[in-house]
């Protein structure tokens, strides 16, 4: 079972707060003793050494100064950075990129990533999505950030990204929740469109295209939706987060996860009666 997706992004504090504690305690130093030389108060030291508070670049510097490891600061100060790109919230990503930037920043990712893998509760993954479902997403993203977008050119970018499902040597295995189906962006012409769509790209030599039942037994509870590269990291979208995860044991999590969830999908025909089914269901 995969573990919180911001945990990765937490190990990654806790490690670096760790490391800081050896090397005070390498220096033969008491928290109060590394808060005189740095000039702040001991209980900041005993939040860093503890993770509750993310140390500035500034603060590594000042650590590693008081303890006669200066040449360790440079290293530390790039796991901090990384710990926080780790965890980068929706709202701080959007006041510094439109969307349209965001989508196209996706694209050196894409061409060098040759197996994907997707599982998808909530929306039809973006590879897959016709222009009017992507234009009702991206609107609600837009509504939900507060921002000010120009709509028609994020959608265009995140259609040209589609461009991957038939070109290169990229290959594509994707699940969908049943309820994806069933859950309408745009009008109803729209959502029809999209799922006559999914109907067609399912023929594409590229492309594996799963739909896990609503009803019977489930291996796994419908998680939240992610994407795999390859199998060196996976993206999870929440609320208010992008969330990043790299560490080998939770990749490992979210493939055993993606495996189970395969295994309850029903692809060829099957999965195209339950489009079908929810095409006919829009009237």
């Amino acid at each position: 079972m995969p573990t919180v997706p911001s945990s990765s992004a937490q190990a990654a504090r806790e490690a670096l707060a760790g490391r800081l504690k050896e090397i005070r305690r390498d220096a033969g130093l008491t928290g109060h003793d590394l808060a005189v030389r740095c000039g702040w108060h001991k209980a900041k030291s005993s939040r860093i050494e503890n993770a509750k508070t993310t140390p500035s670049d500034a603060d590594i510097r000042a650590w590693c100064a008081a303890c006669d490891a200066e040449d360790q600061a440079p290293d530390l100060i790039a796991a901090n950075r990384a710990a926080e790109s780790m965890y980068m919230q929706w709202r701080r990503l959007h006041r510094k990129q439109t969307l349209r930037f965001i989508q196209e920043g996706r694209v050196p990712l894409n061409e060098r990533t040759k197996l994907f893998r997707s599982y998808s509760s909530s929306l039809i993954s973006g590879f897959l999505q016709t222009e009017r479902y992507a234009a009702a997403v991206l609107e609600s993203v837009a509504w939900l950030r507060e921002l000010r977008d120009d709509i028609p050119s994020a959608v265009a970018a995140r259609l040209a990204r589609s461009r991957v499902l038939r070109e290169g040597d990229h290959r594509f295995v994707m699940l969908l929740e049943e309820a994806v189906l069933r859950y309408q962006m745009g009008d109803a012409e729209a959502m029809a469109d999209q799922l006559g769509h999914l109907l067609s790209v399912m023929s594409l030599p590229s492309v594996s295209l799963g739909v896990i039942p609503s009803k019977g037994q489930r291996p796994i509870w419908a998680v939240e939706t992610f994407n795999v590269y390859d199998d060196e990291h996976v993206h999870v979208e929440l609320l208010t987060a992008e969330v990043t995860v790299t560490a080998p044991g939770e990749v490992r999590d979210y493939l055993k996860t993606f495996v189970e969830l395969q295994k309850r999908a029903v692809y060829g025909s099957r999965a195209r009666a339950l489009i079908t089914a929810a095409i006919d269901d829009l009237g």
